[in-house]
């Protein structure tokens, strides 16, 4: 295994691992630099680097329990593949890269060979993105992040899927898609010493850092950048699409609801068409309509 042995990780207490965390791009952060995240946004990875924003110093609940039953997760592997592995308490960086760091799970011995065992848990809500040679994309990133740090050419993600459905994935090293991650990676790196941030995406996890960062007005008053006309411009832009799809969407509905008239169900061709589900949808939009918010018009 080639990568540089950063620290040893074992009995280290969580806040002090989060600071080490801060002195490069890990493997959970590699799907978010690079886009392919639901949960975090390039932007929300870049404040938390620079120290803008501090990461959140308490595990969620699936963060904890994840961390508890990755044991558990890794014994079931190694019993249902016969494959040896062993933990690793250390934090390893790229020979070259040095900013592009790894905490692996496991390490799996086979064959003469060494690769990596990533260990997940999973809503049963969730089951579909593990169907057949499925997995979520910043996973399969993460795992490809940790054979480009350590040099390996194989891994397996092992998950469990609402505490009772097991299942793991072969995983190949594919350097096609470790150079593309290597080079996103070291653009973003770049904009984290220059202290430059990315541009501001649309993300959930984007809006919410927003909302940390400035969660009062101080009631005084700024000038914008010139573009920010082209911002308000696509806001608009936007708000009246979403507009014109609400509206033909609910009259799509409108007409399921007449054509259905007081029946609880309804069948068009194969597919079935509930009457409760309709009316509630209905009124989820009537309810978003009482909270929308508008910026003012220039």
């Amino acid at each position: 295994m080639g990568a540089l042995k950063l620290v040893s990780t074992e009995n280290m207490p969580h806040h002090e691992w989060l600071q080490w965390r801060k002195k490069g791009i890990g493997g959970s952060d590699a799907g978010a630099v690079a886009g392919f995240s639901k949960y975090r946004s390039p932007v929300v990875v870049w404040l938390e680097k620079t120290g803008k924003a501090e990461a959140s110093q308490e595990e969620s609940q699936a963060a904890r329990f994840g961390r508890k039953l990755e044991p558990i997760v890794a014994d079931e592997f190694a019993e249902r593949t016969g494959l040896k592995i062993e933990p690793i308490y250390e934090m390893l960086a790229h020979e070259d890269y040095p900013f592009m760091l790894a905490n692996l799970d496991r390490l799996i011995h086979m064959d003469g060979e060494l690769g990596v065992l990533e260990c997940k848990t999973a809503d049963k809500y969730l089951a579909a993105e593990w169907d057949e040679e499925k997995m979520p994309d910043h996973y399969y990133l993460q795992v490809q992040h940790y054979l480009a740090v350590t040099g390996l050419k194989f891994a397996y993600i092992a998950v469990l899927i609402g505490g009772n459905d097991f299942r793991y994935k072969r995983i190949d090293r594919n350097d096609e898609v470790i150079a593309h991650l290597i080079k996103i990676e070291s653009d973003f790196w770049n904009l984290v010493e220059e202290d430059i941030p990315p541009a501001v995406d649309g993300t959930e996890s984007t809006t919410e850092m927003i909302r940390q960062l400035y969660p009062e007005s101080n009631g005084q008053e700024i000038i914008l950048p010139e573009v920010a006309m082209d911002w308000l411009d696509q806001y608009h832009k936007a708000a009246a699409k979403v507009k014109e799809y609400e509206l033909l969407k609910t009259e799509a509905q409108n007409k399921i609801m007449y054509a259905m008239q007081d029946y609880a169900i309804g069948w068009i061709g194969e597919k079935k068409v509930t009457r409760s589900v309709i009316a509630e949808k209905q009124m989820s939009y009537v309810k978003k309509a009482h909270t929308r918010l508008y910026l003012p018009r220039t």
